[in-house]
């Protein structure tokens, strides 16, 4: 199993070489990848709707970034075990309860709906796209592993940088700055988990769940800004 941390649960590094055909081994953790990244999806937009529905306000940024990077440790370290997935299963409620007060401000919004569902539908387009060339392409993509992780990096100190001093227009940039990084992340992590990089389905769930979340939000956003515009 890999031991690898970062603010995804694990950094990027090269990868095995491989042809685009995928042995038995890549097809399996491809296989419970996607069917633990459905379950977690489902759970947690249940609980943005749950959320959205009582009217449950937002944690706060605080509680946010102390809940995430705190299961998002437990994970990390119970990833080769049960516990991990149960972990993997409150990381992803809890963000899904902290998005549901996100949709809510949205939906409040005149064409609030359409922008929802927007940011919904260029998110599932974009994962199946991405996921799609991943599978078919020989290249090895390891090469975008470094750039991604500092991408990252920026972008997460940014976006603090963004809510604590209150610039629409960094924020804005942050965004879309988050849908390059993120549809990188989505890419890389698929080719590593077929070229046989990644081969603990949990940790390959949770990277790629974060990046459809952070996807998501991001679209989001900036489809929430042009709404605003019009």
């Amino acid at each position: 199993m890999n031991d690898r941390n970062s603010l995804f649960g694990r950094s990027a590094t090269n990868a095995e070489p491989a042809s685009n055909v995928i042995d038995s081994d890549a097809r399996r953790v491809l296989r419970n990848t996607y069917m633990l990244l459905s379950a977690c999806l489902a759970f947690s937009a249940v609980a943005a709707g749950a959320t959205a529905a009582l009217g449950l306000p937002g944690p706060g940024i605080i509680i946010t970034l102390v809940g995430y990077f705190g299961l998002l440790f437990a994970i990390t370290k119970y990833r080769d075990q049960a516990l991990g997935v149960g972990l993997l299963f409150a990381l992803t409620g809890f963000m899904g309860y902290t998005l549901g007060p996100i949709i809510s401000r949205y939906l409040s919004m005149p064409n609030g709906t359409e922008t929802v569902m927007l940011a919904f539908g260029g998110t599932a387009s974009i994962f199946v796209a991405l996921s799609a060339y991943a599978r078919v392409t020989k290249r090895d993509l390891s090469m975008m592993g470094g750039f991604l992780t500092i991408g990252i990096l920026v972008a997460f100190l940014a976006s603090l940088a963004g809510i604590f001093l209150q610039i629409p227009a960094l924020s804005l940039t942050v965004s879309a700055a988050f849908v390059v990084l993120m549809s990188g992340m989505i890419l890389y992590e698929t080719n590593n988990i077929i070229r046989g990089g990644e081969t603990n389905y949990v940790m390959a769930t949770l990277t790629l769940f974060i990046s459809i979340f952070n996807l998501f939000t991001s679209l989001l956003h900036i489809l929430g800004f042009v709404n605003r515009e019009d």
